[in-house]
């Protein structure tokens, strides 16, 4: 019977998608646009264009590659957890004097009297702090109903200012904002008594930028200050707008409290420098996140569908010349980076404490800052202030661990470009690499260091009472690291989840984008249910790839949605992925062999690109529905009319086989021509074994028996499979087909890896597989990419091997009919680490050449010639095929 499809998705066109680029401003901060006086007026140019994120979302940071933050708060002033009501909030600026200047909410600070807003000193550094109380006598209540609270601090020429805010008792609304300012240390303050410095929600919660020191890292005479409008967070009832854009002004340091100084971001000009104005109604934001996160969580009355923008804080890190906002959600801490003050602004990280109850060794919090005076000399590490409330539901009625200044580390190192350099090693676990990072999408007890500790007992999950479509475990690295297999070791089961329920796959990131590996298989198969089991091992092999981080990723399970981890693994060793050493390709059928590219996933739609000898041009969709995720395509003329079919191998326990004939312009609907062949994981493969012209199908079972099952072709079907070798190519070695000595009838070849790294063949009498010989040695060790092809156009098969690493090396060993001989390099520089080779003649010389697929979202492909002594020069044939994830031929 045909297959059954599912609807068909808009075609893809296969020519390359130019991607919107964000355009860096990339200038100097001494390039500030001045002005001679405080006061002066600012031109408005007749044509601002607004903020380029005027819409949407930030694009994802790449300028640091790791982000390690702390699953609590660790230190603080006092102490964190010395359970007095301290206070929350706590914006900070480090004086002249070298301390630490903060101002908090709704606590004693460091006295004994309760205020809704204080001004204190913090000395010394985390793990030494102490603090001083100062006043509680600084701005005014603008409205009923409403209280006075703290969000932005500034210590500039020995003075302080500090921006107080009316904020709603349910904190739902901040409608007024006004400056204080103190020259004695935050003893005595001034401001204006008689109106809000800004009113009617705009403006209303202010940050000043941490320039450092007395403000001594500024690159001028002006303070810096970001807004944002209508509230300090997401506004849970919608009583205001929520804040999905954040503003910038700047105002002479000696005009801080002149209103009608302040100055405000209006956009950019035609060369992208920022344009000032003196109307706040012309402002335009400098950063724009529509995101929402939690928009679905299961505990009724908790917050949800939150937007991501809040009062957090701004500093300059003087050592990276990079700026940071730390923002935060309830749940969340959120994540920004920029290389001005004024954008482009992207986001870099996200930190998902999950739900609560929380804990004091796992909580996230509010008000998120990080003083500048405690960020390292190399800019790397840093100390991020944030407070829980036992009032919100995070910690219960009484419990003040995190209710004070309190800090947690955070971690941020910079990206770099590397060259993995890393050998294979299949004893190596990259999970336990020097700078190595945990990233997952939550977890329910902060307990990211399990899966990497080698104890296979103990578990964590990424329960956060989200009702949620996607969970992940892996890692990130400061530098790019090779590796073919990644080993998952389930945690604990539970009966509303702990398991994935669908879309199980492993991504690795390139060029800071996380990308479907090529080439997956699993073992054992993974049910996809609670039967998957507490504490149960799945080994993931794929094709050798390149990246600076690597995860498992796939839908959770259960009535809560969530998964568990006891260990991760990551190695690069010996052979893994799908072990396609090479099949024809010949889809039209004019004797150029074609590239094709199944899509895998649930659409398992498949593409081709005829050669012209050139180039793949005429691309397009040749088949809706065909060879979907965990099978293993490939293809071959099974009907013997010149033009090679798509096949697939269904595995598993269905181990049914289908061919997709081709028509010269596209696969026909797939028909089952086997109902049981190359069950579990064994590895199939293609070729005419017994020289009739027609292709049959071969698989090497790799198990306890070790067998070589052939199935031959009778133009419209697969017969009877039969055994035709009682043990070739065990378990850890890759098989593959070849006519070697040019009978016409295609051999079957083992390249065992390892450190032998031999390779074997079985020579086919039309009926069987003769005994195994070993022809060579020292010959495709390790995970290097073994193929098959007649790359001299003698009319016997040699064998390639691609290095598929940094070095990017292609050895050929050619047949002489016996065996293999004359090992040499045949190129120095043809598919490198993460793409992905094959092999044929392309250009229909008699000789088979070779191409690789970049396997990147660009989707390069390129080819090198064979001359018959070596690959010609690697030349770009398509510019958009075979995607991350696919499997390309």
């Amino acid at each position: 019977m045909p297959r059954s499809a599912p609807p068909r998705r808009p075609a893809r066109v296969l020519s390359r998608a130019l991607a919107t680029a964000s355009v860096a401003l990339g200038m100097m901060l001494t390039a500030l646009p001045s002005s001679t006086a405080a006061d002066a007026p600012v031109p408005e140019p007749p044509a601002v264009r607004a903020s380029a994120l005027a819409a949407g979302s930030p694009p994802a940071g790449d300028f640091f590659s790791t982000v390690a933050v702390d699953p609590a708060a660790s230190v603080g002033a006092p102490a964190a957890g010395d359970n007095q009501a301290h206070g929350d909030l706590w914006p900070n600026c480090w004086a002249d004097d070298d301390n630490v200047y903060t101002a908090y909410g709704d606590g004693v600070g460091f006295g004994t009297v309760g205020s809704d807003i204080g001004v204190a000193k913090i000395s010394g550094m985390p793990g030494g702090l102490s603090g001083t109380q100062l006043s509680t006598d600084v701005g005014q209540i603008w409205n009923a109903g409403h209280n006075r609270k703290p969000t932005g601090m500034a210590c500039v020429n020995g003075d302080l200012y500090l921006a107080v805010q009316d904020l709603a008792h349910d904190f739902n609304d901040a409608p007024a904002a006004t400056i204080a300012r103190s020259t004695d240390k935050g003893r005595t303050w001034t401001w204006d008594r008689s109106r809000p410095m800004f009113g009617g929600g705009v403006f209303t919660t202010v940050m000043f930028l941490d320039y450092g020191k007395n403000y001594a890292n500024a690159p001028d005479d002006y303070v810096y200050a970001y807004g944002l409008d209508h509230n300090w967070r997401d506004s849970f009832d919608d009583t205001v707008p929520d804040p999905v854009d954040l503003y910038l002004a700047r105002v002479h340091k000696n005009s801080v409290m002149d209103e009608n100084a302040w100055q405000y971001a209006s956009g950019t000009d035609a060369s992208g420098n920022p344009v000032w104005s003196a109307d706040i109604a012309r402002r335009q934001p400098v950063l724009h996140d529509d995101r929402r996160v939690y928009q679905d969580v299961f505990t009724p009355g908790r917050a949800r569908n939150m937007t991501v923008l809040g009062q957090g804080g701004v500093v300059y890190n003087k050592p990276l010349d990079r700026y940071v906002y730390t923002s935060w959600t309830e749940y969340t801490f959120e994540f920004y980076e920029s290389p001005t003050p004024w954008g482009p602004w992207k986001h870099f990280a996200s930190k998902d404490f999950g739900g609560y109850p929380w804990t004091h060794t796992k909580h996230g919090g509010y008000a998120t800052t990080i003083p500048s005076k405690y960020i390292s000399a190399d800019g790397k590490s840093m100390w991020l202030q944030s407070n829980v409330c036992p009032c919100g539901g995070g910690y219960p009625a009484g419990d003040h661990w995190a209710y004070t200044f309190s800090l947690r580390k955070l971690s941020l190192e910079p990206r770099r470009d590397t060259v993995p350099d890393n050998a294979a090693a299949p004893n190596r676990n990259l999970a336990r690499e020097p700078g190595t990072v945990p990233v997952q999408r939550a977890t329910h007890f902060g307990k990211d260091g399990y899966y990497a500790d080698g104890n296979r007992d103990q578990s964590e999950d990424d329960w956060n009472d989200e009702r949620k479509t996607e969970s992940w475990w892996g890692y990130t690295w400061p530098r790019q690291y090779m590796m073919n297999r990644v080993t998952y070791t389930t945690g604990d089961m539970f009966a509303d989840g702990g398991w994935f329920a669908a879309d199980l796959k492993v991504q690795v990131r390139r060029d800071n984008r996380w990308v479907d590996v090529s080439g997956q298989r699993v073992g054992p198969d993974y049910p996809y249910g609670s039967s998957a089991g507490p504490h149960r091992t799945y080994t993931f092999s794929f094709d050798p790839t390149a990246g600076d981080g690597v995860r498992i990723v796939g839908r959770p399970g259960g009535d809560r949605t969530f998964t568990s981890i006891a260990e991760l693994e990551v190695h690069y060793g010996d052979a893994g992925g799908l072990m396609l050493g090479g099949s024809p390709t010949d889809v039209t059928g004019d004797g150029k062999d074609d590239v094709v590219t199944f899509t895998r996933g649930s659409g398992a739609e498949v593409y081709a690109a005829p050669s012209d000898g050139t180039a793949f041009t005429g691309g397009g969709k040749w088949n809706d529905h065909f060879a979907p995720a965990g099978e293993t395509p490939l293809t071959g003329d099974f009907n013997g009319d010149d033009k090679d079919d798509a096949i697939t191998f269904t595995q598993g326990s269905t181990a049914d086989v289908y061919v997709a004939p081709s028509t010269g312009t596209s696969f026909a609907t797939g028909e089952k021509w086997s109902d049981h062949f190359a069950p579990g994981d064994e590895v199939p493969a293609v070729g005419d074994f017994d020289g009739d012209g027609t292709d049959d199908i071969v698989t090497f079972t790799q198990g306890d028996t070790v067998g070589v099952y052939v199935s031959l072709s009778n133009g419209t079907s697969f017969g009877t499979g039969g055994k035709w070798h009682d043990h070739f190519a065990p378990r850890g070695e890759f098989p593959a087909v070849g006519d070697v000595n040019g009978d016409r009838k295609d051999d079957v070849i083992t390249f065992t890896k390892g450190t032998e790294a031999a390779v074997y063949v079985a020579f086919s009498d039309g009926e069987s597989f003769g005994p195994a010989r070993k022809v060579l040695t020292g010959f495709s060790p390790g995970a290097e990419l073994p193929r098959v092809g007649d790359f001299d156009g003698d009319g016997r098969d040699d064998i390639a091997s691609f290095t598929a690493d940094a070095d990017a090396e292609v050895r050929v060993a050619l047949s002489d009919g016996e065996g293999f001989v004359t090992k040499g390099v045949w190129h120095e520089a043809f598919s490198g680490p993460g793409a992905f080779p094959y092999v044929g003649d392309f250009d229909e010389d008699g000789r088979d050449d070779v191409v690789s697929f970049d396997h990147t979202p660009g989707a390069d492909v390129h080819v090198a010639l064979s001359t018959g002594t070596a690959f010609g020069a690697s030349r770009k044939w398509n510019d958009f095929f075979g995607l991350p994830g696919e499997t390309s031929l």
